[in-house]
């Protein structure tokens, strides 16, 4: 890592903290732009691509926790741009979008899990970056849509991906089609996130999640954060084949014998990720 390390670096529309859990870095990440409601500013991007190229060198790096300042998480992209720009041609905007998808997607490069604590409205873009985390946690009165074709859009963000991945394809087409808002509440039985609980619990629910992480073995964790990403396994014998040789991977590590020591002991395991 450089001199300065990626908690200490300076970073605008977005609010960054390192809290330590057992002797690893849990990276708390506050959305900071609540005047409005957290969308996603030039600056907020450029802040938000230097920070995961930071996070991505921390060999500490246990978890990473995303929410936002006030009552919203994410209102998603600026649209303003578009109204100013009417003539742009299909092949820059094309251009201008797979950088933005990939700028903020680039979450999805941690080995790290992360967990969203979805405080409050996720819409649009910012909805579908609370998808591409490993875990969402939300607030009971969170607001959830992806309201694209509302607005003459094509769904983008890989939403066509990740909302049929993370909740099926009889909840994505019914969101993507008929760009409904569901409340956090409902977004539980729906299958997009797991917990659902009043606002002012959401990020400590979301830190204690990211402390259990912290606690658990780094390698099986990272190898375990690497099987279920992207849709998973394609299928039963790549399923075998994998955990195959990944199990064995953790089968040789000091950890593992850590573990069975702590069991055995009725002790919390010290693991160090060797």
């Amino acid at each position: 890592m450089s001199e300065q390390s990626w908690w200490e670096r300076p970073y605008e529309d977005l609010r960054v903290e390192c809290r330590e859990a057992s002797g690893r870095h849990v990276a708390v990440v506050t959305f900071d732009l609540p005047q409005r409601r957290n969308s996603m500013s030039e600056a907020m991007t450029a802040s938000w691509v230097r920070l995961v190229a930071a996070l991505r060198e921390d060999p500490d790096l246990a978890a990473v926790v995303v929410t936002g300042e006030g009552s919203a998480f994410n209102a998603g992209g600026d649209l303003s741009w578009i109204v100013s720009e009417p003539d742009a041609q299909v092949a820059d905007l094309r251009r201008r979008m797979l950088a933005f998808y990939r700028s903020w997607l680039s979450i999805k490069t941690l080995e790290a899990p992360v967990i969203a604590a979805v405080n409050g409205h996720a819409i649009g873009a910012g909805f579908a970056l609370a998808l591409a985390c490993d875990i969402r946690y939300v607030a009971e009165t969170a607001r959830l849509g992806v309201p694209f074709t509302s607005l003459g859009l094509h769904p983008g963000m890989a939403t066509t991906w990740s909302l049929p991945n993370v909740a099926g394809a009889a909840v994505a087409r019914d969101l993507l089609l008929t760009g409904r808002i569901v409340t956090g509440a409902e977004a539980v039985g729906l299958g997009l996130a797991s917990l659902a609980v009043p606002a002012d619990e959401v990020l400590d629910r979301a830190v204690e999640a990211a402390e259990r992480v912290a606690a658990a073995a780094p390698i099986a964790t990272r190898l375990t954060v690497t099987a279920l990403r992207d849709g998973g396994h394609a299928s039963y014998e790549d399923a075998l084949q994998w955990e195959g040789l990944a199990q064995a991977v953790t089968l040789a590590t000091e950890d593992l014998h850590e573990g069975i020591a702590a069991a055995a002991a009725k002790r919390a395991p010290t693991f160090h990720g060797r």
